[in-house]
């Protein structure tokens, strides 16, 4: 017996503990998202009650679900070494990708995932046989593989994200209308009702999802198959009894019990049925292992007829591989950072507020919302406005201070009734599919409720309509994305395995540890970025000393960064060094996005200001203005560097950049001046910088007369005039921009008047 199968059996099993690990920090938004957004329990509590029903759900999972040892492809065709290919494959290729999607902070499906790759190494490896048959031919592909099964799967997707979102928006849209956003008052009334019927569903569909499919369920399966209906009925009445004593005895909602169960229903249903994902291919292995040494102990050696047929039969549960997958499981969902990137990406598309968009429109969002707008507004000419207004009511949010992107961000992403619809109505989807017999992805329908009710609750408005389009077709690409990757990838390595697996599973293997470890502490370096020493931060404050005392900080890292990105474009042209100018031009972005940010922010500011203060909104204006007006200039002057040493033009000759570094070290010393003046608070300083504004600018007027003669008598390279010119054109705009800011401040500031702020509500 070869030992490279027993180090590919050992090889999959490690990489089964990956996959969980990789596998539930994606799969967490389905259980968590709701009870997240809502906060209306602590995260400490959401966390136990997911790990309660993710742990129960596991050890009550029968381990073992039929798509990894039977549902792709035929196993009698294969034999033994061609199976122990097509695992390693899958279990490498589903890895790296489940991985990639969590690096990216997206949600995809672990079943497409594996059933895709199943399909894909299956696929390449019946092509390998029959092209070393003389007897068979492309045709004969279909005897090796369940084409049915994957024709099924690819159907489910797409109705699932049609339905799930369709029925998630109309359930949210009535829930809306009836309970509106003051639902405080009207639980009082329906609260029970809602209640009542949001646990019965939910709790049917721990039942009937949760515990379907596994060994225990055989016990209950005589009370519960054909008293669906009965069974339902009575739980609307208990559960709706329970939420009236509820709420009549502890004065709260019983959404807060909705959410709860509603968490707990799904982290169950997602490690009781979704574990095949993670532990199905290594348990097809290893019992095809079992089968090999069975036979080699039996025959002395594997017959050459030797065929797979062990994994068409049923195996029973392993009590202890469930326990240490559900151990695994627990484990993972409390300390994955990256299970909280992907969730993230829901809640920001789902979020009521206004939040930090992570996606940027496209021609395909824009064209949706113009054509939805579009749709809008004919319903609207049709619907009596009388109804119109009645209903725009029910959708009226409470009025109160406005809030900031950054601010919004500490707040409930959406109210309780939402992540209750939210639970609702995918505990039910996924209940009828199960019962029809229909394949759907968890994460397909938890993702695109959440989407449908968002839409309904119209937190998909003008302002944000278009990036969270934006969002959510990134999303579905992704999906797609995930079917046909692991389609290819799992076909490629399957093929590499073939080719010669005692090279390359080493190899592959080693590949697969290098890509893990740099995707970690690519994120871990990104997750762990605090806010830099010099970012900008949001003026709150409700005077014009106020505002004057609260920027100082922004203006002293604007001038400390923008001297910086100066000199780097003034090096990077004297050495050539295209590398810096590269890197010069992010920098620059970067800060022009930060003063953009600030910019946006404007609305909030005044927003908040009372009418005494409304010389504090015109002051901090100008102020942002003329911020603008410098990332402008260096954003012209950095790119503009770049463009000339990338495109290879003619350097600057020697006295062009002796000029230009005498003007950078001339500004280096009127910057850091301005620096020092903003950090130490001493805005008196700021009449003697004013007072050299002149001198400056004469500087740079000189060295303008001084490129017009060096034109006119001996320069031969217009590329090399234009970008002078240019250069110096738009050091005159900063040293504008900047002289601008400081009279602005030199003008406003009182050193007598106490610096005001908004006050605490």
């Amino acid at each position: 017996m070869d030992n490279i199968y027993l180090f590919m059996l050992i090889a999959i099993i490690v990489l089964a503990v990956v996959d969980i690990v990789v596998g539930v920090s994606n799969d967490a938004i389905n259980f968590l998202n709701s009870a997240i957004g809502s906060k209306a329990i602590s995260m400490r509590t959401i966390m136990i009650v997911a790990s309660l029903g993710i742990f129960i759900g596991a050890v009550f999972s029968s381990g073992m679900m039929e798509v990894a040892r039977k549902g792709i492809f035929v196993p009698t065709m294969f034999n033994f070494e061609e199976i122990m290919y097509i695992f390693m494959a899958v279990m490498i290729t589903d890895i790296l990708l489940l991985d990639f999607f969590n690096t990216l902070g997206l949600p995809t499906s672990t079943t497409v995932s594996i059933v895709f790759n199943l399909l894909g190494a299956a696929v390449v490896m019946s092509l390998i046989k029959i092209s070393a048959s003389d007897s068979q031919t492309f045709a004969d592909l279909g005897k090796y593989i369940n084409t049915e099964k994957a024709i099924e799967i690819i159907s489910g997707i797409v109705m699932s994200v049609f339905i799930a979102f369709t029925i998630g928006a109309l359930v949210q849209w009535v829930s809306r209308l009836i309970f509106t956003f003051q639902y405080e008052n009207k639980s009082k009334y329906f609260g029970a009702i809602f209640g009542g019927v949001s646990l019965a569903a939910i709790t049917y569909f721990i039942f009937l999802k949760g515990l379907k499919g596994t060994p225990y369920y055989k016990n209950i399966s005589g009370v519960i198959d054909g008293n669906e209906l009965y069974i339902i009925l009575a739980s609307i009445v208990l559960w709706t009894l329970f939420s009236y004593a509820f709420q009549k005895l502890t004065n709260k909602s019983v959404l807060i019990i909705v959410i709860a169960v509603g968490t707990f229903g799904l982290a169950l249903a997602f490690s009781g049925n979704d574990l095949v994902n993670f532990i199905g291919v290594p348990m097809a292995a290893y019992h095809s292992f079992e089968a090999m040494q069975h036979a080699f102990s039996t025959f002395g050696t594997l017959p050459a007829d030797f065929s797979m047929a062990v994994l068409d039969k049923k195996v029973p549960a392993e009590p202890l591989l469930l326990f240490i997958a559900g151990a695994i499981m627990v484990l993972t969902l409390w300390f994955s950072k990256k299970a909280k990137t992907v969730a993230e990406t829901e809640l920001s598309l789902s979020s009521q507020g206004d939040t930090h968009e992570k996606f940027e429109p496209n021609m395909l969002s824009r064209g949706i919302v113009k054509g939805t707008s579009a749709l809008s507004d004919y319903f609207s000419a049709i619907v009596p406005k009388s109804t119109q207004e009645k209903i725009g009511r029910s959708f009226e949010k409470p009025t109160g201070k406005a809030l900031t992107k950054s601010q919004s961000k500490d707040l409930p992403a959406f109210d309780m009734i939402r992540a209750s619809v939210n639970l609702m109505v995918a505990g039910v989807l996924i209940s009828v599919a199960t019962s029809m017999k229909l394949p759907l992805s968890t994460t397909y329908v938890t993702f695109m409720v959440a989407m449908g009710t968002s839409f309904a609750d119209r937190a998909w408005g003008r302002e944000s309509a278009v990036y969270r389009v934006a969002g959510v077709l990134n999303v579905i690409g992704g999906w797609f994305g995930t079917a046909f990757g692991a389609f290819f990838a799992a076909g490629t390595v399957v093929f590499l395995i073939n080719w010669n697996p005692k090279v390359m599973a080493p190899i592959l293997l080693l590949l697969t540890a290098i890509l893990l470890v740099r995707n970690f502490l690519a994120h871990k370096e990104s997750s762990n970025k605090t806010i830099a020493e010099d970012s900008l931060t949001d003026s709150e404050s409700s005077s014009v000393q106020g505002v004057i005392h609260e920027s100082a900080k922004n203006i002293a890292n604007v001038v400390k960064r923008g001297n910086k990105i100066y000199t780097n474009a003034i090096n990077g042209l004297a050495k050539q060094d295209s590398v810096l100018l590269k890197k010069n031009k992010k920098q620059v972005i970067k800060l022009s996005d930060e003063v953009d940010s600030l910019r946006d922010n404007i609305f909030y500011f005044i927003k908040n200001l009372d009418e005494s203060s409304l010389n504090a909104s015109n002051f901090y204006i100008n102020i942002l203005g003329s911020l603008q007006d410098m990332t402008q200039s260096l954003d012209y002057i950095t790119k503009m560097s770049h463009k000339h040493v990338n495109n290879n033009h003619k350097k600057l000759k020697f006295s062009q950049i002796k000029e230009l570094k005498e003007i950078d070290s001339r500004f280096d010393l009127l910057f850091n001046n301005v620096q020092n003046a903003f950090n130490s608070g001493s805005f008196e300083q700021i009449g003697d910088i004013l007072g050299r504004k002149k001198e400056i600018m004469e500087l740079v007027s000189s060295k303008i007369l001084k490129q017009v003669e060096r034109t006119r008598t001996e320069e031969s390279s217009p590329k090399n005039t234009t970008l002078y010119f240019n250069l110096l054109s738009e050091t005159k705009d900063l040293l504008s921009a900047t002289m601008n800011l400081l009279e602005e401040y030199h003008n406003a500031h009182d050193s007598s008047v106490t610096p005001a702020s908004i006050e605490e509500s």
